[in-house]
């Protein structure tokens, strides 16, 4: 098993959502507090330990078989989505209309932490990247 090695990298969460399951489309609801298990935030879209396959994973699985849930939160940087907004011209990018659940602000280039990083609050609870999320479709008709 790969060492886990701490580092100094510090991070705050700025902004909370989910993603209500009946939902039309997947604009995140701002949230103060989640609730958070191992199948990820209780009322969220994504929430559960598997999911059925879709087309991302399609050359490995066929679509809709289970399969383990990787995707319970999206959890997207503060300073990169300002990076993007301006790259667009926009004042702001909204975290609702991507389907957020959660904003850090503090870790440099965010997207490229390698798989298996954990991300530690003081009071322990523990959210380990599984990979990046690929672009998508879907924020654009949001």
């Amino acid at each position: 098993m790969p060492a886990l090695v701490p580092t100094d990298h510090r991070g705050t969460v700025t902004w909370l959502g989910l993603v209500p399951p009946d939902a039309p489309g997947i604009a995140s609801v701002p949230r103060t507090e989640l609730a958070l298990g191992f199948d990820g935030p209780a009322g969220d879209r994504h929430a559960g330990l598997t999911r059925p396959a879709c087309t991302r994973v399609r050359a490995l699985h066929p679509r809709d078989m289970p399969i383990r849930n990787a995707r319970q939160l999206s959890i997207v940087s503060a300073e990169e989505l300002a990076a993007i907004a301006a790259a667009l011209g926009l004042p702001v990018l909204d975290p609702t209309a991507l389907g957020a659940t959660l904003v850090l602000s503090g870790i440099p280039d965010f997207t490229h932490l390698p798989p298996s990083s954990r991300l530690q609050g003081p009071d322990g609870v523990t959210l380990v990247i599984d990979m990046e999320n690929l672009p998508c479709q879907l924020p654009a008709r949001e």
